[in-house]
């Protein structure tokens, strides 16, 4: 008998150490954690999670050898969903340090965002991207844009074939379109982006208008840009070019009954929408500048550029602007009904918030972007899924990252809350992993008091 329970005894420690040397020394285990599933809304409560070599290795319900795992991360109580993408970002180039480009792409991480898609490329943002992947640097996922393409810097259809095959060879994920560009000059970039295979992405030029733009078939349109312009109805005839900012000079002669047929040629042509609602409900809108500038991320930008937005949003919104605050009302509304429509009908909605423009400090603004969402009646699904599985779905590597699944890349964000209860939720976070590697939330707020300080020390 005793022998017989000494057999039994080693068997059970060889099987014990076993199960030891099967589980690598690199994996990290989230017990008990409930995962959002942002596919049909639903959460899987008291997950396990292994990750390991930067992907999502496992998900049960039940792991027998937790005791095994070097690395543990109590899950109890805690929601876990993918990272967030900011589709309208914008990246330091030089003269910026490389130190400062780090904190920025940093803040946008702190806040849950593992990819950004850089608006206004520079040469410098293709080494970015590749530090990021390698994991040199502690960075969101990059997808960077080309130099600006716009009325000054691509005045000829000659000019249009070279810089669009040039900016494909240096190897940028699109081009960025910016205003000014002349209707034969867009179309050449189009042909060509086409013919070498490289999308377009951004503004709608006033010469090209937004059903030529839509039918021209943009990756992505963004700030909604050109579409109030579009609901003018021709017998007004307005001066395209008188339009203001974002169409705002058109507010009064917007006909809302026209925004059916936009919405049905965005679907129509597969066009993504980036809103960047946020620009104008803190920018350019009756919003008070100072109380703006006395939120607690405003700690994360330099006196200077604090000092910059400051003018800027007197100049654009002050008492000698020209500013309308019950025109802006009507303004905001129109754009409202555009995203409603355009999530309900359209092609699908992209996150992004256009940061840093003014008031929109990195990463933080992504908040602001999600409330205003709301406000224009989206639900937090919705307002979920554009910031996850549709960016996944638009880089066309929704095998690769989106969601908690089995396989996928390990950018995930677990919060005390469940944000699709309130979106208020993403704010309240517990950590962040970017490429399997966690930063608490300790981790987190020790960084951003060091950017701080770095802030006040300028």
């Amino acid at each position: 008998m005793k022998n017989i329970n000494f057999i039994l005894a080693a068997l059970l420690l060889a099987a014990c150490n076993q199960a030891q040397q099967t589980t690598s020394p690199t994996a990290i285990l989230v017990s008990d954690v409930n995962i959002v599933n942002l596919r049909n809304g639903k959460i899987l409560e008291n997950q396990q999670v292994v990750i390991d070599s930067g992907k999502i290795q496992g998900i049960s319900g039940n792991i027998e050898n937790a005791e095994s795992y070097q690395t543990k991360i109590a899950g109890k109580g805690k929601f876990m969903l993918p990272g967030l993408a900011e589709m309208h970002a914008h990246i330091p180039s030089p003269p910026t340090s490389s130190e400062r480009t780090e904190d920025v792409l940093f803040l946008y991480l702190s806040n849950g965002i593992t990819t950004i898609r850089g608006m206004l490329g520079h040469p410098s943002h293709l080494e970015l991207r590749e530090k990021a992947k390698t994991g040199v640097i502690t960075s969101p996922r990059i997808f960077t844009s080309s130099p600006s393409l716009n009325g000054n810097t691509v005045t000829s259809r000659e000019e249009a074939i070279s810089k669009v095959t040039a900016y494909q060879k240096a190897g940028y994920d699109f081009l960025k379109i910016h205003p000014g560009i002349q209707l034969e000059v867009f179309d050449q970039i189009v042909r060509t982006s086409n013919e070498v295979g490289i999308q377009f992405a951004g503004h709608v030029p006033v010469d090209v208008g937004i059903r030529h733009a839509l039918k021209s078939k943009y990756a992505s349109i963004d700030h909604v840009d050109g579409f109030l312009e579009g609901l003018v109805p021709e017998t007004a005839n307005v001066k395209p070019d008188q339009n203001g900012f974002f169409g705002y000079n058109f507010t009064p002669l917007a006909d809302t009954t026209r925004i059916d047929q936009l919405v049905k040629m965005s679907k129509e042509n597969k066009v993504w929408i980036v809103p960047t609602q946020s620009l104008f409900t803190r920018w350019f809108a009756p919003t008070n500048g100072e109380e703006l500038l006395a939120q607690p991320e405003m700690r994360y930008i330099t006196e200077e550029t604090l000092d910059e937005w400051r003018t800027r949003k007197e100049q654009s919104t002050g008492p000698d602007s020209g500013f309308d605050a019950d025109q802006w009302k009507q303004f905001d509304a129109i754009r409202r009904q555009l995203m409603k429509k355009l999530q309900d009908g359209g092609h699908g909605m992209l996150l992004g918030s256009d940061a840093p423009q003014l008031f929109n400090v990195p990463g933080f603004s992504i908040h602001h972007e999600i409330d205003a969402m709301e406000d224009a009646g989206l639900t937090p699904l919705e307002i979920l899924q554009s910031g996850t599985i549709n960016p996944a779905i638009y880089f066309g590597m929704d095998d690769q990252f989106g969601e908690i699944k089995e396989g996928l890349d390990a950018d995930v964000i677990i919060v005390d809350a469940n944000p699709l209860e309130n979106l208020d939720a993403l704010q309240q976070i517990f950590g962040v992993m970017r490429q399997g590697k966690w930063h608490s939330k300790e981790a987190i707020d020790q960084r951003l008091g060091e950017i701080a300080e770095k802030m006040r020390n300028n």
